[in-house]
């Protein structure tokens, strides 16, 4: 049967996030479609982050603050608190990009045959919120991973039945178990995915993948052992290859987007 009007669970994990946290919340508080939690895993944040969640009014926000492994140990402790249908992330240094965001996947699952869903996504500067890149997906077709290709994580929201059946973040991926964990649903178990082309989310520059080069080369080899754990041969020169096209693409995108 199709969710006429399904819960929306946002997860959002944050640590020392005082600086950017209430444009995450805001763009969720302004939400036109209201039948969503908002659950906060913070990892025991000491920069006023958590006297900031705690005098938050803009809607209800259940908060888990503790230490905790790592960002995918947050993410998991997420996912095992959510109740609704449908699950997502919106981290705390982003926030969506309209009103509009949660409507629109409220009604893509009204679908019943779609199990996952994702949009586009740009990069903006850290103060100015300038796009600086625009990460335009596409629909997925079976050995797109292999190729470089990967949807926007932060706009990518599946249903709960479906991470019950195939499981969480796998925790031996330091940097990279968001894709590991959609390669897996889309690749190895054919999860039916439905692609929007709009922007959903607008992420700030400064994750810790991209902190440095030697993380960026971490997480394309575990990227790569991802795929071979799930079945999927990829040479990693060829791999690396389409992801620097793409990504070139991106930052022209960006240029083209800002006029």
């Amino acid at each position: 049967m199709p969710l006429t009007s399904p819960k929306i669970t946002i997860i959002t994990v944050c640590y020392q996030s005082a600086t950017t946290i209430i444009d995450t919340l805001t763009s969720i508080s302004n939400q036109s479609y209201k039948n969503f939690e908002h659950l906060v895993i913070d990892g025991g944040s000491l920069d006023g982050t958590l006297e900031l969640l705690r005098s938050w009014t803009g809607h209800p926000v259940r908060l888990i603050s503790e230490q905790d492994e790592g960002i995918y140990d947050a993410m998991n402790k997420g996912l095992k608190l959510a109740t609704g249908e449908i699950v997502g992330f919106l981290n705390a240094d982003d926030f969506y990009s309209d009103a509009s965001v949660l409507e629109q996947i409220a009604r893509i699952f009204r679908d019943s045959l779609v199990e996952a869903c994702y949009a586009d996504l740009v990069y903006v500067n850290q103060d100015s919120l300038q796009v600086v890149r625009y990460w335009r997906s596409e629909p997925f077709r079976n050995g797109l991973f292999a190729l470089g290709w990967c949807p926007a994580h932060p706009t990518f929201y599946v249903r709960r039945t479906i991470i019950e059946k195939f499981g969480n973040f796998d925790l031996s991926f330091k940097l990279a178990a968001d894709a590991e964990l959609m390669i897996r649903y889309l690749e190895n178990h054919g999860v039916r995915t439905h692609y929007v082309p709009r922007v959903w989310v607008k992420m700030r520059l400064g994750g810790q993948t991209n902190q440095s080069w030697s993380n960026i080369v971490r997480q394309n080899k575990e990227i790569i052992r991802a795929l071979k754990k799930n079945g999927i041969q990829a040479s990693y020169i060829w791999f690396l290859a389409h992801k620097v096209l793409r990504r070139m693409g991106q930052y022209l995108m960006a240029r083209i987007h800002k006029r």
